[in-house]
């Protein structure tokens, strides 16, 4: 995230009047207004934390046609058309990007490279290469069958070959868009929208009050805060882990590389200066249902030396939160549920660089009143009838969890959480959500998320609230939201001191 600089967002100061306004400055969101600023369109773009705080900002870089959910499965829920079109559509997004930057001269070391597939060591299932390369040929992807990866790649075995695929520097990228949105006179502004309305009177309105009146609203925030139910049934949030490592220079092929583990390890390389940068992810888990997120990274470091011995010292990890829709492809275009120029886009599915790419060319043509060939596949509406089993059982993972409303709390005191610990306590009816920080200030917070009202649980490894049924993360000193879909922060409590005939001597009231 501290990897590249990257143009500040100035505060929007006052209503104003824009032909689309754009809430959110990832992929998604920058690349739907540069499109839309190329073709004329007066564009504003609203993020409330700037371009390093956002997802894309957390991802590794991988561009790809070949997706990390199987081309068979694929086929099973959306048919030999629809795997089809899903392996053209990311090629078009990849195939975009490369032509963005060189059109407008974005220095973000994008370059072609090949990508490989492997089994999984522990992986039983006989023949799935096999049936992948089957499915990537009726897919129309250019891939082969080779006896191992390059170099030393070859550690894993049989391998499956994609020309064509990619990598690049994320944040280079977004803000080389960022600067040419702005050279085409579209405008960038830091500002937290609370409230977004479709149809005739299409408007914006911001934490501040200000109001933006637009023709069109595209909400591309990773997950939509204007949507309570529709969508984020059909999807599920996962935090995926990252560890970089340095290697000496050309020590591993300059590739990408997956297995088939489910989770799945996923590798490439960052050329440096002196010596190259091994990144390696995996370890994904459901948002706020991980008691060890730790954990995840050191085993990302176990599995790292088992097949690199010769990888030196981590030098940087972090962690990513991933959106599953059910079937395996995003929701881009119509938000249900709403006017018919309100459009969203969520449910990155692990491929969110190219499923946000692919979105700005969507959306940008369906404002511009032109169908796309890929509309119906990517329809956040759509019912895919044989991702029912799929949509049943994320649906029933998170019902245990409201039990905790009426649990105990982990603790019985503030004087049991020392510094930089957490835990929930109970006071009446009351879930409260306390973290003390370094200094020894104890931080209170409604423990109920303001979403759908589960219990948030403690990130260790992040510092952070979360939430398991829909993945909302909060800042434990402010309570402010991190990731939606929650539309809000944590509702701040204060300590209230009460008479020492009390069992405990402190009790926390709301903050008004």
């Amino acid at each position: 995230m501290d990897t590249a600089p990257t143009p500040e967002l100035t505060p929007l100061t006052g209503s104003q009047h824009a032909q689309v306004c754009v809430v959110g400055a990832g992929i998604a969101g920058l690349t739907t207004a540069y499109r839309l600023a190329r073709s004329g369109k007066d564009v504003l773009v609203l993020d409330e934390r700037g371009l390093r705080g956002g997802q894309t900002a957390r991802t590794t870089g991988h561009l790809c046609s070949a997706l990390d959910d199987r081309f068979f499965e694929l086929e099973k829920l959306h048919g030999h058309e629809g795997a089809r079109q899903a392996a053209q559509s990311h090629a078009s997004a990849v195939d975009a990007i490369e032509m963005i930057c060189a059109t407008e001269g974005i220095d973000c070391e994008f370059s072609r490279v090949d990508g490989y597939l492997v089994q999984g060591r522990g992986d039983e299932r006989a023949g799935i290469l096999d049936r992948e390369y089957d499915a990537a040929i009726r897919a129309g992807l250019d891939c082969e069958r080779v006896p191992g990866a390059p170099g030393s790649l070859s550690v894993f075995g049989d391998a499956l070959r994609f020309r064509h695929q990619a990598r690049f520097h994320a944040l280079r990228y977004t803000a080389g868009l960022a600067n040419t949105i702005e050279r085409l006179d579209g405008r960038l502004n830091r500002a937290t929208v609370v409230d977004v309305e479709g149809g005739a009177n299409a408007h914006v309105t911001t934490q501040d009050g200000d109001r933006i009146d637009c023709d069109a609203i595209v909400v591309a925030t990773h997950v939509p805060f204007n949507d309570r139910l529709a969508l984020h049934t059909k999807q599920a949030a996962y935090r995926t882990y990252v560890i970089a490592l340095r290697i000496a220079q050309h020590a591993v092929p300059d590739a990408l590389l997956w297995d088939t583990l489910d989770p799945y390890h996923y590798i490439r390389i960052e050329p440096g200066r002196g010596n190259d940068w091994l990144i390696v992810g995996g370890e994904d888990r459901k948002v706020g249902q991980d008691e060890t997120p730790e954990h995840h990274f050191a085993e990302l470091e176990r599995w790292v030396r088992e097949h690199f011995p010769m990888a030196g010292e981590v030098g940087y990890r972090w962690s990513g939160q991933v959106i599953e829709p059910v079937d395996s492809l995003a929701f881009i275009g119509h938000n249900p549920g709403r006017a018919d120029n309100v459009y969203v886009v969520t449910g990155d599915s692990g491929n969110g660089l190219t499923h946000g790419t692919l979105a700005g060319m969507l959306i940008a043509e369906l404002i511009a009143g032109r169908e796309s060939a890929w509309t119906s596949l990517y329809a956040p509406d759509r019912k895919t009838l044989r991702a029912a089993d799929e949509f049943l059982r994320e649906n029933l993972n998170f019902v245990p969890y409201y039990g905790e409303l009426l649990s105990g709390g982990d603790v019985d005191s503030y004087a049991s959480i020392g510094a930089g610990e957490a835990a929930i306590l109970r006071e009446g009816l009351h879930k409260i959500a306390a973290w003390r920080d370094d200094t020894g200030e104890l931080h209170l917070h409604s423990a109920v998320c303001p979403h759908l009202g589960c219990v948030v649980h403690w990130n260790s490894a992040e510092s952070s609230w979360d939430c398991p049924c829909h993945g909302s993360r909060f800042d434990p000193r402010t309570g402010a939201r991190l990731n939606g879909p929650a539309d809000r922060g944590l509702a701040p409590l204060e300590l209230q001191v009460v008479p020492r005939d009390r069992v405990r001597s402190e009790v926390p009231r709301a903050t008004r």
